[in-house]
């Protein structure tokens, strides 16, 4: 399956939004790093973009904030975040 900058942007606000854990969002990028099949227009970006969320498990590498919104930033998304009081 070809991997786009869509399905990797949806990925990352999956993990954002807690509806994936570190865990699974290694194992989906070392699944497509495995296949290697990626958007041709976008195909540097998103081998660099999924290569590190690969290793996000490894502790020297981690995965921050930061990361999740400079790759969304890549990928031509801009990260809002909203603050509301709990119930």
């Amino acid at each position: 399956m070809l991997t786009t900058r869509e399905e990797v942007a949806h990925k990352l606000e999956d993990y954002i939004k807690h509806r994936l854990t570190l865990a699974q969002l290694v194992d989906w990028a070392e699944e497509v790093m495995q296949e290697g099949e990626f958007e041709e227009r976008d195909f540097e970006t998103l081998r660099d973009i999924v290569g590190r969320l690969g290793l996000a498990d490894v502790r020297a590498f981690g995965l921050t904030w930061e990361d999740c919104a400079t790759f969304l930033a890549r990928l031509g998304y801009r990260v809002n975040v909203e603050v509301i009081p709990s119930s």
